[in-house]
């Protein structure tokens, strides 16, 4: 593994995105480097091991993009949560609420097997309300959540403090 990579090099920070007085991390530029996206997915991967996860399960669409490597890199199946309506099949749904209105994300009913060790991951943690709501279906669904994992933590928002899995994270930032 390379440790001399400064990830947070290769974030680009996007002002007022996706509306004012927001601040955007955007990992596109991380995606575009292959030695620095080389080097996230095995820290990671170095982060989420511990844990002995039997699947990992990515939140749409971001989350996508780092689990299945993540999956790939641990041995591990992969599971998608995505928005209402986007699985085929029977699903499971969990609608939690947003700042204005609500959302729902679902999960395919035998996705899962009952008492699976399934690490939840995603790009970024901000408030925490979709990681939350993201573990509550899962545990719905059978599965034991030993931890949740991103790239990027925005701490100032708190968002860890509504997770009861411990949060794995490469970057933290501070405003």
């Amino acid at each position: 593994m390379s440790t001399d990579i400064d990830l947070k090099n290769h974030i680009r920070s996007i002002p007022d995105f996706p509306k004012p007085g927001i601040l955007f991390y955007d990992i596109s530029t991380l995606l575009a480097h292959a030695k620095a996206w080389h080097t996230a997915i095995e820290r990671l991967a170095d982060l989420i091991r511990p844990h002995k996860p039997d699947m990992l399960a990515g939140i749409e669409s971001r989350g996508f993009l780092l689990a299945a490597p993540l999956a790939l890199a641990l041995g591990t199946g992969f599971v998608m949560m995505r928005k209402q309506g986007k699985l085929p099949g029977t699903t499971v749904r969990h609608t939690y609420a947003l700042e204005y209105g609500t959302d729902t994300i679902e999960i395919q009913q035998d996705a899962v097997r009952k008492g699976a060790r399934v690490v939840l991951v995603d790009d970024l943690l901000a408030t925490g309300g979709t990681m939350s709501a993201a573990v509550n279906l899962l545990e719905t669904v059978g599965a034991v959540v030993p931890a949740t994992a991103v790239i990027i933590e925005l701490t100032f928002l708190e968002g860890r403090k509504r997770l009861t899995p411990p949060v794995e994270t490469l970057l933290q930032y501070d405003s």
